[in-house]
This record gives structure tokens, C-alpha cells and sequence, in this order.
């Protein structure tokens, strides 16, 4: 019988306020360790936690994007368990009754579509970092991240394969990133996703599941479902049977392994948090918030199908960010005459040449306004496809604008057809043996033709021009 794999997955998402989840203490990244601490979030006796509103407004606005149900009460929990980098013994969360429940996510899948259903997304504030490399035999703490406001997404185990569980990330990723709600960088740990695996034969009840803790890459979550999939198989073939825990991924080794056994929920002893009320909001409060989202990507994404005739790759990579979106619209209604040409110049030749430099987009040298100025002498034929390249090269290294550079540079295609026609005549006197040959059957001649034409012209030749004005010469 064949294996069904199921994949449910857990993902943290640091929400991006300037102050921590219940303090006013900073959250910025690569202070020096334990330098945005107080007692609030040192967990020091009788200090009260009061809650980041900005930071439940984002939680409410994600809800909003994956099209779940907003509880306009909701309450905070402790979930309680002992580990050196929670100070306080318990992690203030929300249990049975989170802010966000029962929305979805559509990902991409074989050229079509899979709905991803989201359980909940609640709110919690982040540990400590325990730091154990370079420390000979001892661990130190750092709490700065204590206290860090965090999203819990929670997913339904609805993923069939790994290309699933990271087409539902990637989606996630880029809808926080759009919304503002976090910057969601890997790399700082802002984007962190837990992922559940269990196998079964087809037609069986769900396996006993494991969790790959705490993964930030894209990746590295690829290859540790794949292998837990591979390793939960080979015990079961085997006549074993796979232990409910939690596993670590060693991208060193490329394995897995045990953390400890897996807690349920009765292991946490959670209950109502004392010293927070339940958090309300207004049905008016969540409508304004509502009112302020962006135009999300797949919305986007179609408008920019139907609107530009974008291909969907196209669509899709200019969705990536609102900054990139924001970027071809501008481009676009600057010249308006060749959506498609704004798209293929951008993605091809700016964000290639700024990928190469090591710059995003916001740092581009170039504007939206110059690079349509460029485009608009490609569309008028003054120069050709391949010296507009150069032209560009040249711009991003300058203030100058594509005029300025065609004309210092003579880069003007020629599109006269007695200049065209007089270099032809000079290429067909030239090449008496290539001539006979075209008008006897070569076709492929042409090709040759063309080349020593635009090698007289020093490129300049319109190669339209050329073409058109080659075959009636050529003809005899």
C-alpha cells in the first residue's frame, strides 16, 4: 500500500513594534545582550505586563488577509514550563480562546490551487537565547528577545508533501512581509516554523506525529520533512513504531535528532493569565482595520494578468513585495505604450543588474521615471534592444538621464533606407559567392547578411530596417 504523508506546521512570526509584547523595552536586533531588559520582561515579582495594542492590531489585520474570524473578546494565558531563558517560569499566551481562528491560505500547486486552512493565530510573547558555541562547556543567556511580540500561526494538517509545507510558508512569508506586519527575516529568527509529520498507509487513521523545532530557512525545513517522512517509513517497514517527540534538524549532518518526548497540552498546566483583562475589540475597530489593508498578492497578481497582460511568472515576481509592485506600477504608467516591455526590462535587466550589485530595489540608482525614458527609445526604434543595455550600465552608474547618454555616446540607430540600402550594396559587393548562394535556395544565409550588416553600421543599423531592406535586395 502506498505512504500519505501529513503536515500540519507551527509558524512564530516576530510582529514588528518598536517595543516589546507587554514593556516598553526596544526590539531592535544586534544590541548587546541583555541591554533591552527591565523587570517587566526579567520577569522580576510584582511587575505588571500591559499589552502592546499595536501589536494586537497587526495580529487582527493578518487574520483579516487569510480570511478567518476575528473574537472580538479574547484572553491571555500562562503556559507554564522551566527552561533558563524564560525568566519568568511561564510564557504569557492565548489558549483556549486566541484572537484569530478558522481562516485559510491558497497555495500554488501542479497549476492549480490548494486551500491550506489556518486553526487560529494567537498572540504570545518570545524567550531568551540560549547561546552554547565557543563558551567551553557552558551556556549564557541573552533576554534581549524576551518579551518580543510573536504570532503563532497555526495551520491545519492539510500538507501532502514538503513542496506544500514551503509553497504555505513562502505564501505566508510574503504576506506578512506585504501587510508590514514583520519583516519577517530568517535569518534573525523573525520567520521560525515548527513543523508536525506523521506517514500512513492510505486508507489508515492519522500516524503518531513528531515536531521539527524551531527551523528558519526555507531550505532546511525542505530537507528536514523529507527526512522525517523517509525515517518514520523505514521504522514502521521495519516493525517499529515512531515515538510522539520533538526532533531537531542538524543541517550540518542532514539529520535529525531527539529533543525530548513530545508535550500535550495538560503538560503546559495552562490557565487564565491574572494580570491581563481580556482584550476586546469593537466590530467598528476591526472594520477600520479592515479598511486599511493593502491590495494583497493575489489580488495583485490577477490585476496585473488582466490589467498588463502579464504572463503569471511575471505577475508573480513583481507581487513579491508592495516596493516592487509599487515600482512597475510607476514604471508602467510612465510608459504606458508597452506594459509588457516595463516588466521584462525590469525583472531582467534592473533587478538583475542590482541582484549582482548586491542592492534592493529601494537603492536602485535608476528611477521608474529614467528607465521609462530608456524604454521610450526602445519603443521609437532610436536605439536598438542591445545598445539600450549599455545605455542602462551607464545609468546606474550616472545621474544622467537615456537622452543625454544616446546622444554622447551616438548610440541613434540608423533607420534612414538609403543609409541602410548603401551599406547592403557595399555587403553584397563584398560577398558575390554568399549572394548566389541566398538566391540559390540558402535561406539561412540571411542570418550571415544581417551580421555584416550591423558590423558596417557598428550596431547602429535598425535591424528591422535591415531585415526588411536585406530580403528585397537580396532578391535580385
Amino acid at each position: 500500500m502506498s505512504w500519505e504523508t501529513v503536515i500540519g506546521l507551527e509558524v512564530h512570526v516576530q510582529v514588528n513594534t518598536k517595543s516589546k509584547q507587554f514593556c516598553g523595552c526596544s526590539t531592535e536586533f544586534g544590541a548587546e545582550p541583555n541591554t533591552q531588559t527591565c523587570p517587566v520582561c526579567l520577569g522580576m515579582p510584582g511587575q505588571l505586563p500591559v499589552l502592546n495594542i499595536e501589536a494586537a492590531r497587526k495580529t487582527v489585520l493578518t487574520g483579516l488577509a487569510i480570511n478567518a474570524d476575528i473574537n472580538l473578546i479574547s484572553k491571555f494565558d500562562r503556559k507554564n514550563y522551566f527552561y533558563p531563558d524564560l525568566p519568568k517560569g511561564y510564557q504569557i499566551t492565548q489558549f483556549p480562546l486566541p484572537i484569530v481562528e478558522h481562516g485559510y491560505l491558497d497555495i500554488p500547486v501542479n497549476d492549480g490551487e490548494k486551500r491550506i486552512g489556518v486553526t487560529r493565530i494567537h498572540m504570545e510573547e518570545d524567550a531568551g537565547k540560549s547561546m552554547h558555541e565557543g563558551l567551553d562547556g557552558v551556556s549564557h543567556i541573552d533576554l534581549n528577545r524576551s518579551g518580543v511580540p510573536l504570532m503563532e500561526i497555526v495551520s491545519e494538517p492539510d500538507m501532502a508533501n514538503a513542496d506544500e509545507a514551503i509553497a504555505y510558508l513562502k505564501q505566508l512569508h510574503q504576506l506578512v512581509c506585504f501587510l508590514d506586519v514583520s519583516g519577517a527575516n530568517m535569518e534573525k529568527g523573525q520567520f521560525r516554523c515548527d513543523a508536525n509529520v506523521s506517514v500512513r498507509r492510505s486508507g489508515e487513521p492519522l500516524g503518531t506525529r513528531t515536531e521539527m523545532k524551531n527551523m528558519n530557512s526555507f531550505r532546511f525545513i525542505k530537507q528536514a520533512i523529507e527526512y522525517e517522512v523517509n525515517r518514520q517509513i523505514e521504522i514502521i517497514e521495519n516493525g517499529g513504531a515512531v515515538v510522539q517527540e520533538s526532533r531537531l534538524w542538524d543541517s550540518v549532518k542532514n539529520e535529525s535528532r531527539s529533543m525530548r518526548s513530545k508535550e500535550e497540552a495538560h503538560d503546559y498546566r495552562y490557565f487564565p493569565e491574572p494580570d491581563l483583562p481580556p482584550l476586546r475589540f469593537t466590530q467598528d475597530e476591526v472594520d477600520a482595520i479592515r479598511a486599511g489593508m493593502p491590495e494583497l498578492p493575489g489580488q495583485l497578481r490577477k490585476r496585473f494578468e488582466t490589467e498588463f497582460g502579464l504572463s503569471p511568472y511575471d505577475a508573480d515576481v513583481l507581487t513579491q513585495t508592495r516596493e516592487s509592485a509599487a515600482w512597475y506600477e510607476s514604471l508602467a504608467a510612465a510608459h504606458p505604450a508597452d506594459p509588457k516591455r516595463c516588466a521584462n526590462w525590469m525583472i531582467n535587466e534592473l533587478l538583475g543588474r542590482l541582484n549582482e550589485a548586491g542592492k534592493e530595489l529601494a537603492e536602485s540608482p535608476v528611477s521608474s521615471q529614467r528607465l521609462a525614458g530608456l524604454l521610450e527609445r526602445v519603443g521609437d526604434h532610436t536605439i536598438s534592444g542591445k545598445a539600450a543595455k549599455d545605455v542602462l550600465d551607464i545609468m546606474m552608474e550616472s545621474d544622467d538621464d537615456a537622452d543625454t547618454i544616446i546622444e554622447t555616446k551616438g548610440l541613434k540607430q540608423v533607420s534612414d533606407t538609403g543609409a541602410i540600402d548603401a551599406i547592403i550594396v557595399d555587403v553584397m559587393a563584398a560577398n558575390p559567392g554568399q549572394v548566389e548562394g541566398y538566391r540559390g535556395g540558402k535561406d539561412k544565409l540571411l542570418g550571415f547578411f544581417v551580421g555584416q550588416v550591423m558590423k558596417a553600421s557598428r550596431g547602429k543599423a535598425n535591424p528591422g530596417m535591415v531585415n526588411q531592406r536585406l530580403k528585397a535586395l537580396l532578391k535580385g
